[in-house]
């Protein structure tokens, strides 16, 4: 069973969207039962809140919920408990880093490693952006969706075809 947790600053904006979209993706192939999605924040600015208003409306557009995620920190267990730890930029990558053991360093990348975006390609911030930003994070995580499932399950071709529609 892939046990994925997406990380990002506050746990608000980006990586709930992304555990969002993974686990509307996983639902849609019927894989929920084999997979373990989460996702947290390096600092603590927002603990138990849920996500951020814009995150939620635009997921909600597309058919995919995420109103009843809570934002945590990520925890020494996660290094454990998670075989991947994919972050949204090289400042998650770098405050992951600091924190995460040396024999788990191999688990965490950035997000996007996997997609047709590229080896280094980020997820932007939207925090202080417009809804257009909020879009484009959906976009790229669905971008990530893929790769991540293609890595799994070679099924990046059908996935959320109707999602996108």
């Amino acid at each position: 069973m892939p046990r994925v947790l997406f990380v990002c600053k506050g746990n608000i904006c980006r990586s709930p969207t992304a555990e969002a979209v993974v686990a509307d993706a996983v639902q849609r192939l019927g894989l929920q039962a084999h997979w373990q999605i989460d996702s947290a924040g390096t600092h603590g600015y927002h603990i138990g809140e849920p996500p951020d208003h814009r995150s939620v409306r635009a997921a909600a557009v597309r058919g995919i919920a995420m109103a009843h995620l809570r934002a945590r920190l990520i925890q020494a267990n996660d290094f454990d408990a998670f075989d991947q730890i994919l972050v949204m930029d090289q400042h998650n990558l770098r405050d992951v880093l600091a924190i995460c053991p040396d024999r788990f360093i191999s688990k965490v990348r950035l997000f996007l490693s996997d997609s047709d975006c590229g080896l280094n390609a980020e997820v932007p911030d939207p925090y202080y952006a417009g809804a257009a930003a909020f879009e484009t994070v959906l976009d790229l995580c669905m971008r990530g969706a893929r790769g991540l499932l293609s890595r799994y399950a070679g099924v990046a071709k059908n996935l959320m075809a109707t999602a996108e529609g």
